[in-house]
């Protein structure tokens, strides 16, 4: 893989061919020059939202627009996971984000690009961020940390791919290497390589893979069309889901210090649209997968969920409110209204509303209304609301 290495400039560059300007200057901005700058200078969490044709960057506790960049139509955006840096996904590679969250420092879209065929998923965990070329299946690995302190493209490694497909890989802190099996046809499962490059697991069980996420005592978890494979200490696990021979995880959502993952579920391979209506289990010490449905006139999508406060799962469903799920009991414990009722996209990435938490606070974007609202989970209140000038797709909480 050839990557661009390209070193930061000032706060306005010309990257991937577009104007990148900060929200006093662009076409789209309802601040003033002074406004901006205050804005900019305030230390803190960041919220980074992708609309079309752009990325904004939001002051988290107030939800105004610090930074307003030109991108492409569609953009997805991706954690870095050292609290300040976003990982742009575009037709070129992975562009870099600087939010500037916990500085006074502008935020800026830079002009540093990991360039990758088909850019695709990023992954975060034991101080490396990990990322995967469909294009290519070629997988790049570098040191978190050094993102922020390297002036243009960190030292990356990088292992090439066999097959072209929509994949993921992992890496675990002694360098094990976890990586989906596939091609332009389908995917199969996972293979696993120890430091120096042997095989040791690998598992072809997994029809459609796709999904993946690192619980406690790094146990990795991968969706299937039938079912979940679950990698533990060497050994490969295959689960299967109750519905045979379909019943999908595609999107698992984990938390570090919890062996539960929370899964996306969906029975009906046929069902057209994204909504769903139920939610998986997952427990990683005992090896088992349940299934749990949503409560009643609440679905959501891939988008609408993420882990947070005491480990629970925290869903936006179509009713417009947040649910609350504990993994330990399977149960629902709360449920608090934050939006108004929305139907599920026709595309999986058209606009809709979706989640990202941060500490105690549950970020909802409402596309229906350009609204962005900021959710204490502890209360259930919602304690910012702010109309934006864009339509809110994509987005992520940025925790200094």
């Amino acid at each position: 893989m050839r990557l661009s290495h390209f070193r930061r400039s000032g706060s306005t560059v010309l990257a991937l061919g577009a104007v990148v300007t900060l929200a006093a200057c662009s076409s789209g901005t309802t601040t003033t020059a002074a406004d901006s700058t205050t804005a900019a200078m305030q230390a803190g969490p960041r919220v980074a939202v992708s609309y079309e044709g752009g990325v904004q960057v939001l002051d988290a506790a107030t939800l105004d627009t610090v930074a307003d960049f030109d991108s492409e139509d569609y953009t997805r955006l991706n954690l870095v996971g050292d609290g300040r840096n976003v990982l742009v996904t575009t037709s070129t590679g992975f562009q870099v984000l600087d939010t500037a969250a916990g500085t006074t420092d502008e935020p800026e879209l830079t002009d540093t690009v990991f360039e990758a065929e088909k850019a695709g998923h990023v992954v975060r965990h034991g101080g490396k961020t990990v990322l995967y070329a469909d294009g290519t299946s070629d997988t790049t690995i570098f040191d978190t940390a050094a993102l922020e302190s390297t002036d243009g493209l960190p030292e990356v490694k990088s292992i090439p791919g066999v097959e072209p497909h929509h994949g993921v890989s992992i890496v675990l802190e002694d360098g094990t290497f976890l990586t989906t099996v596939g091609n332009a046809n389908g995917r199969t499962g996972i293979e696993v390589r120890d430091d120096a490059g042997t095989v040791i697991a690998r598992n072809d069980e997994c029809p459609g893979v796709h999904g993946e996420g690192t619980a406690r005592n790094e146990v990795v978890v991968f969706g299937c069309e039938n079912g979940v494979l679950v990698y533990d200490k060497g050994e490969i696990t295959k689960l299967d889901s109750p519905d045979q021979p379909y019943g999908r995880t595609g999107n698992a959502y984990v938390s570090e210090t919890s062996p539960l993952v929370v899964g996306d579920y969906k029975d009906d391979a046929d069902a057209e649209g994204s909504l769903l209506h139920a939610v998986t289990v997952i427990d990683t010490v005992a090896k088992t997968l349940e299934v749990v449905q949503m409560p009643d006139g609440a679905e959501y999508t891939w988008r609408g969920v993420s882990r947070g406060p005491d480990d629970k799962a925290y869903i936006i469903g179509t009713d417009g409110a947040v649910h609350v799920f504990d993994p330990e009991t399977r149960e629902f414990t709360a449920s608090y209204p934050v939006i108004g009722e929305w139907e599920g996209p026709t595309e999986y990435q058209d606009a809709h509303p979706g989640i990202s938490v941060t500490g105690n606070t549950a970020y909802v974007t409402e596309p229906d209304t350009d609204s962005i609202h900021a959710v204490d989970l502890t209360t259930g209140d919602v304690t910012v609301s702010r109309e934006l000038d864009v339509t809110p797709n994509e987005f992520v909480a940025v925790t200094d």
